[in-house]
């Protein structure tokens, strides 16, 4: 697995300290949205479907430092929307590398190579840029041409420039084995980028394309069919050994979804990274009022066929640590795609799905356009008060 010696002993440490303190939850990764604004419009996506008013806001510098300390997680993804948007993105990344914690700044790009002397390399940065596979698949998924080539051009600059750069890829149904075995020998060989970051795509109900989106059983064919093609390549990705080998259908796992809180411009989502059920104000009421057992795959509809490394790499992350032993040996004799596969979680108690995202998104945009108008109003009477005296 592609991740630098110096993230797995912090991380590792941090892990083996929870684990020493009784801790059952804790997060592991922070997923910081400053903003939901991109300058694309994926078909898979379900971030950027909201009114104007909302793509338009931000989270503030201080508020998004403020997330850091207060989830305390060791590594922060940063991703959007489009990240590179944001005017205050520089001193947010210098701002969590300051604190020496991992921070993954998710981009598609086309921003990236215009922006490169705005940051500065370090061990405790990397660019993680999104590429769904090769040139035809990647730009047909984002809806635009010519998004690949930008976005491999400003990967090699950024390596050029001693930046960490590592690529995130979303795997949908129409990609075969094949295509995706022959992207990852494109990543690793041709690109030589630190890991790759992939996932099945996750069925958000606001997005554009419903039809593309891969079942459980689709996904872990599909990845014992990739590794049956791999080769002499030795492919590196950016996630546990025990992950990818819960893709590939040889681990029965349950979510762990607080181990990456998300904070965005509502506040912190409840329950996870991809289901967005409410907010609340801080992340201690996240981690202590959320009703946890109600979620995960065999418990709630809207999770039945989630296989996204949000929920199950710190799952799988936490195994890797508990049983060394386990780990070690799937490394070292690879993944296995013949054997039967692991278990499958029962959906036959599972709760049925509640749309709550109209109402949600609603209230939250009137209590966030109420606390605007009040803070106007301070701002003009201070100002006011100011000028009597």
């Amino acid at each position: 697995m592609a991740i630098p010696l110096i993230q797995k002993i912090r991380v590792g440490a941090y892990l083996i300290g929870q684990m020493l303190k009784g801790n059952d939850k804790y997060p592991l990764v922070l997923m910081l949205e400053p903003l939901f604004r991109c300058n694309l419009a994926c078909i898979g996506c379900g971030k950027i479907d909201y009114e104007d008013d909302i793509l338009n806001k931000r989270l503030s510098v201080q508020e998004c430092l403020d997330a850091v300390d207060e989830c305390g997680a060791p590594v922060v993804s940063i991703p959007g929307g489009e990240p590179l948007i944001h005017k205050g993105i520089v001193d947010i990344v210098e701002g969590i590398v300051a604190r020496k914690k991992f921070v993954y700044l998710c981009t598609n790009a086309l921003l990236l190579e215009k922006k490169l002397d705005d940051f500065t390399p370090s061990p405790y940065l990397t660019f993680s840029v999104h590429l769904d596979g090769l040139e035809e698949h990647h730009d047909k998924a984002v809806l635009q041409e010519g998004t690949f080539k930008r976005a491999v051009s400003a990967i090699r600059a950024a390596k050029a420039k001693g930046f960490r750069v590592n690529v995130n890829c979303t795997l949908f149904d129409q990609m075969s084995a094949e295509e995706a075995a022959e992207f990852f020998d494109f990543a690793t060989n041709d690109l030589k980028v630190e890991g790759i970051t992939v996932s099945p795509g996750y069925a958000y109900e606001r997005a554009a394309d419903q039809e593309n989106f891969l079942n459980r059983t689709k996904t872990k064919q599909l990845f014992r069919d990739i590794f049956k093609l791999q080769g002499k390549t030795k492919w590196r990705f950016s996630q546990s050994i025990l992950f990818m080998d819960f893709l590939a259908g040889n681990q029965e796992y349950a979510c762990t979804p607080w181990g990456n809180p998300t904070r965005n411009i509502f506040g912190w989502q409840r329950p996870c990274y991809l289901l967005s059920e409410g907010y609340v104000d801080s992340f201690e009421e996240l981690m202590t009022e959320t009703q946890w057992d109600d979620y995960g795959t065999g418990k709630y509809e809207k999770c039945a066929d989630c296989m996204v490394h949000c929920g199950y790499e710190p799952t799988a992350v936490t195994d890797v640590v508990s049983h060394p032993i386990k780990a070690l040996s799937v490394l070292l004799k690879g993944i296995e795609t013949e054997k039967p596969m692991a278990p499958e979680i029962p959906l036959d108690n599972q709760r049925p799905a509640e749309f709550v995202f109209e109402g949600l998104v609603k209230t939250l945009s009137q209590k966030k356009a109420e606390e605007e108008e009040n803070s106007l109003k301070s701002k003009q009477r201070a100002g006011q008060a100011s000028n009597a005296a």
